[in-house]
């Protein structure tokens, strides 16, 4: 790509990036990582970002643009929810970043939501100013989502539900459905719910565990692989149920068993271009590693005294940009490592032993949804 060097010492620009414009959520979902995790620095952070922070971060975004010479970015507004500024915050973000960044270079904009905030005019605010949407959800149904409660403990359900009808009106602005899976669901179930609200894409996310605070459901090595399992099953109604929504983890793994590179952190070894910057300015890597400890995903950089390009040498970022390199033994001696890449970084953190240099906690799961959705796609080939 134009602005990139090539060869070992090869430098990958940053291409995404995810502004917290509200560090505070509506909602007190009960497997909530940022939250209810280890990780609490959010709450000494402003609740909304300040608009000198928003104006300093448009620059900083289209001079590293102009040093990569980059001819798309894209700009990811989260929070906690960001809805909960209302929209004029993200209108403002998205107008700075457009007249900061240089000529030639677009920015594409979303919004991660979890829908409760939604109207039809900020739909139509939002989308007129070239926003897409996201919803974040564990289902189709009342039932899948008890999980996703307010701080009084009600459910979102009703107004979510009403939020995805009015996406499902505006196809263009709806960018789909991130689903953390919830082990005691039925597959099959989950799935036809998810089917039903007609999204462009739905990615199923593992939820944020490691070695030192394990995923809700035993694991290996006992030949237990459970959400290996249920990811099958939904994957099998996938592949044979004909016309549905994209499944990123599914394209994804069918990507890099035919030799394409990944674009996402959860599988292959293609290197991060994503960072986060927080309602400080704070520059900081994914929100995942907040799973882990207080801290891991901390740079030390913030958007007033430091460049993208220092974050790129930053040794956190720089780790989790290595590769298979980054691997420990195991994983590199696998013969899944070019499409599991060692599954999501903060699946692999154990405090005693190895830090992040550990396979996935995930690793069995992993194994067994890779080596299915191959068998299945030779079978489909072997029959055309």
């Amino acid at each position: 790509m134009a602005g990139e060097k090539t060869g070992p010492t090869a430098v990958v620009p940053f291409r995404q990036f995810v502004l917290k414009v509200h560090s505070r959520c509506n909602l007190a979902c009960t497997y909530c990582y940022i939250y209810a995790g280890p990780d609490r620095s959010w709450r000494a952070r402003p609740p909304t970002v300040p608009a000198a922070t928003m104006r300093q971060t448009a620059l900083r975004i289209a001079e590293h643009a102009r040093t990569h010479r980059l001819r798309e970015v894209r700009i990811d507004l989260h929070g906690g929810e960001p809805l909960l500024t209302g929209p004029g915050p993200l209108l403002a973000q998205a107008a700075a970043v457009r007249a900061a960044l240089p000529a030639g270079c677009t920015a594409e904009f979303g919004v991660q939501t979890n829908g409760t905030l939604l109207t039809r005019d900020m739909i139509d605010t939002l989308g007129a100013a070239g926003f897409r949407l996201g919803l974040s959800l564990d289902g189709g149904t009342a039932g899948l989502n008890r999980r996703r409660i307010d701080h009084a403990g009600r459910p979102s359900w009703p107004a979510v539900s009403r939020a995805v009808r009015l996406l499902h009106d505006r196809p263009e602005v709806f960018a789909g459905i991130l689903c953390t899976i919830d082990i005691t669901a039925a597959p099959a179930e989950v799935y036809d719910s998810l089917r039903a609200l007609d999204p462009p894409m739905v990615d199923f996310l593992l939820p944020h565990a490691n070695w030192s605070s394990p995923p809700p459901a035993p694991l290996g090595p006992a030949g237990r692989t459970p959400y290996g399992d249920w990811l099958c099953t939904v994957f099998d109604l996938w592949w044979d149920g004909g016309p549905g929504p994209r499944i990123r983890v599914f394209t994804e793994i069918l990507g890099l068993l035919l030799g394409r590179p990944s674009s996402s952190e959860a599988v292959g070894l293609s290197p991060v271009v994503a960072l986060v910057v927080d309602t400080d300015g704070a520059i900081e890597q994914v929100d995942s590693l907040k799973s882990t400890y207080e801290g891991a995903a901390a740079t030390g950089l913030d958007v007033f005294h430091h460049t993208f390009d220092e974050a790129l040498a930053h040794p956190g970022m720089a780790a989790r940009r290595s590769g298979r390199d980054g691997l420990g033994a195991q994983c590199r001696g696998c013969a899944l490592v070019e499409v599991c890449g060692g599954g999501n970084y903060a699946h692999r953190y154990r405090a005693d032993a190895g830090g992040f240099t550990n396979p996935s906690v995930y690793c069995a799961d992993l194994e067994r949804l890779i080596r299915h959705l191959a068998a299945r796609l030779d079978a489909t080939v072997a029959l055309n």
